[in-house]
């Protein structure tokens, strides 16, 4: 190797250091925010564990974006912004805690309702979309994250069609600044419509997009409906896997003008975390590993995806965003008000006529 050769090679690892020393940094405080946040109570008794870590960690992430292109040092601290390696490391161990029996031990009305849900929903959002002419990859995202359970669906789904980061970015932000009203407004309209507690819960679940707002919702309400959106909503994450591989095959057709791709193709489109999120799902069904609540496996997802959501932020292009304008926030909107009124009439109907829960 050369002296030239040796020079740029230290140059690299330096700015791939730096970059990575940044991420880290930012990922700290991003955490030391979320947990002063989750002690404190916000209006209308809404609890601070609602607001996530993936919105403090993007927000400090935009910020650091911010700092760098004022000092105009973007360029020098870029190589060590591993989005996506962050993400699939996270999606892969968001699998060690998701049990495969929920499909077949849980409520049979919840696996009905989920996949209600998840097919009306991504059908009408993805079609709606299509109306506002947004991007297919947009809209993937968007429908994804709608249908299935927010935040990790959209993750999901952006790695089987390739999105890019600042569409995944908008999006997730768009999911959790909703979330947080229908965590309120959702107890307060079904109090108002006198719900029984499984239908309220089965409701939450079906509609709310993010698995700590839904379990804030059931507990707003009531234990009982806690109970019971806490299993619509996690029978709803079992199917995050198939509806990646679902996109990733669909994509892969596209690119084949609509002919039968070949297997070669669709293994390169393929999402390969996808396989690693199956094996850790599998591996904790049949409780080898453990990565549920509380545990280490737990820890290193989360701390994953806040690398993730930090390096989103780092790389977050302004001009993207500009130029999406107000049609993707228009869809969500509508596309949430179709799910908000669906799935109360899908868990009216199922819990409180096919399949009853006695609380």
């Amino acid at each position: 190797m050369s002296p030239k050769e040796k020079t740029t090679e230290r140059s690299n690892w330096l700015k791939f250091l730096a970059g990575l020393a940044l991420v880290i940094a930012l990922s700290v405080l991003a955490w030391w925010v979320t947990q002063k946040v989750y002690a404190l109570k916000l209006p209308f008794g809404i609890p601070g564990k609602t607001l996530e870590y993936p919105i403090w960690a993007v927000v400090l992430g935009i910020l650091g974006n911010l700092g760098l292109r004022l000092f105009k040092a973007r360029e020098f601290v870029k190589p060590g912004i591993r989005t996506e390696f962050f993400l699939k490391v996270g999606l892969v161990l968001l699998g060690t805690g998701i049990n495969l029996k929920l499909m077949a031990t849980a409520a049979g009305g919840a696996i009905i309702q989920a996949i209600i849900m998840i097919t009306s929903v991504f059908f009408f959002t993805y079609w709606l979309a299509g109306k506002f002419g947004l991007d297919d990859k947009l809209r993937a995202v968007m429908s994804t994250a709608l249908a299935v359970c927010g935040v990790s669906a959209a993750i999901a789904a952006a790695g089987a069609v390739m999105a890019k980061k600042e569409q995944v970015t908008y999006v997730i932000t768009i999911v959790i600044l909703v979330a947080l009203p229908l965590m309120v407004f959702a107890p307060m309209a079904a109090h108002a419509m006198h719900l029984p507690d499984a239908v309220a819960g089965a409701w939450f679940g079906g509609n709310i997009d993010t698995t700590a707002a839904v379990v804030g919702a059931g507990t707003i309400y009531s234990d009982a409906a806690q109970k019971v959106a806490s299993i619509v909503k996690n029978t709803q994450n079992v199917l995050i896997g198939v509806v990646a591989f679902l996109l990733a095959l669909y994509y892969a057709s596209k690119t084949e003008g609509g002919k039968r791709p070949s297997a070669g193709l669709i293994w390169e489109r393929f999402p390969k975390f996808v396989i690693g999120f199956i094996v850790a799902s599998i591996l904790f069904t049949l409780g080898w590993i453990d990565g549920g609540k509380g545990t280490t496996l737990e820890a290193l997802k989360n701390w994953s995806f806040t690398l993730a959501f930090v390096c989103m932020g780092l790389e977050f292009a302004f001009g993207e965003i500009k130029s999406m304008g107000w049609k993707p926030v228009a869809v969500f909107l509508i596309a949430t008000l179709f799910n908000t009124l669906l799935a109360l009439g899908v868990a009216w109907v199922i819990f409180q006529y096919l399949l009853p829960i006695t609380m």
